[in-house]
């Protein structure tokens, strides 16, 4: 197979991974409830801790953590192991394990927010994203969004605060990580922007002074 062809399988099944709604699994499965029809309504984690308990919260962070690491884990697989040379250039800007692991972030990120299983409703990305992304960052680059992401968390009490930082940082920590090469840097920056997007809410209701903070 070509490429090409493993660049589109890699974002395929990523999307498809990312796509698992596993908030409305827990909540059906062990709370008999639609995590859907309870606070914000979201499937992620926030409203998960909110609607079934700290347990139930942690449980959908690691399933969701972990499918964003099992994606990267996939890209980085098949670029060791499918590829003759993990260094092989695309062209003369794109290295394809850069490619491949950044299109695995993209692609698991776009399959939580655009949940074909929900009619393309799903979560946030913040725990998908950044678990992905200690595959395409790596453990540094990732451990500096979550702690751009806890200390803001700390500091407002606002957790929609630090999940739009860490995805607006990103385009940056892609530029450092992926400098020169711009197609990784872009599907990076596109999956960031979507994360934006999917808080667009909470973004109004910060503007607003209406939004919940931890602990209410």
């Amino acid at each position: 197979m070509s490429v090409v062809g493993w660049a589109v399988a890699v974002f395929v099944m990523a999307f498809l991974l990312g796509s698992i709604p596993w908030g409305l699994i827990i909540s059906k499965v062990f709370y008999h409830t639609d995590l859907r029809e309870h606070g914000s309504g979201n499937i992620g984690t926030t409203n998960a801790m909110r609607t079934m308990g700290k347990a139930g919260g942690a449980a959908v962070f690691v399933l969701d953590f972990g499918k964003g690491v099992l994606s990267g884990l996939l890209a980085w697989c098949i670029a060791g192991n499918f590829l003759s040379d993990g260094s092989l250039a695309l062209d003369a800007g794109t290295n394809v394990y850069n490619l491949l692991v950044s299109l695995a972030f993209l692609g698991c990120t776009w399959g939580h927010i655009f949940s074909p299983w929900l009619k393309f409703k799903g979560g946030k990305g913040i725990a998908v994203a950044v678990g992905c992304l200690f595959v395409t960052f790596g453990w540094v680059g990732a451990c500096l969004e979550l702690l751009l992401f806890a200390i803001l968390v700390v500091i407002t009490r606002h957790v929609s605060v630090g999940s739009i930082a860490a995805a607006v940082a990103c385009p940056f920590f892609a530029l450092y990580f992926f400098w020169g090469d711009w197609l990784a840097w872009a599907f990076c920056t596109m999956a960031a922007l979507t994360v934006v997007w999917a808080h667009r809410a909470n973004i109004k209701r910060l503007m607003a002074g209406e939004e919940s903070k931890i602990g209410k």
